[in-house]
């Protein structure tokens, strides 16, 4: 399964000059905690950044800091760890693991923004997985009842 395939392709992005107030809204429109920060280049778009509901939180709210007064760019995460659309999925998962990650971009052969990899993302997909399992020993144990009354 390569990350391409699994990743969440409905993306919630933001700009770096947005106001945390705007992010905040965004969120909250969204229905999500997390938005990845984005620039244009050469028609692409390219993730610069991350930005959480927590780094809301902690950086603004409980600093007593005016929503409005801040740019995106002044609290986003910069460093941001990114995987490949054909990256298998062992592989997003170590590299999560590495920097604590709950969740991760993910950009086509160009850097340009195509999903988003996090963990509920993996976690569904597992719970399938095991679902098929469970369906084959179902499976089998009926075929035998029948077979063998």
């Amino acid at each position: 399964m390569t990350v391409g395939n699994l990743c969440n392709h409905n993306v919630a992005t933001v700009g770096s000059d947005a106001t945390v107030a705007e992010a905040a809204r965004r969120m909250r429109e969204a229905h999500v905690g997390d938005l990845v920060v984005t620039e244009q280049r050469n028609g692409l778009t390219v993730p610069i950044g991350m930005i959480t509901d927590r780094d809301l939180v902690i950086e603004v709210l409980a600093a007593g800091v005016e929503p409005g007064a801040l740019a995106i760019r002044d609290l986003m995460s910069r460093d941001i760890v990114t995987v490949h659309e054909d990256n298998g999925l062992e592989f997003a998962l170590s590299e999560m693991r590495r920097r604590g990650l709950r969740r991760v971009p993910v950009v086509d052969a160009k850097n340009a923004l195509i999903g988003i990899l996090s963990v509920d993302d993996v976690i569904d997909h597992l719970a399938r997985l095991l679902g098929h399992v469970a369906d084959a020993y179902r499976i089998e144990r009926h075929t035998e009842q029948k077979m063998r009354p």
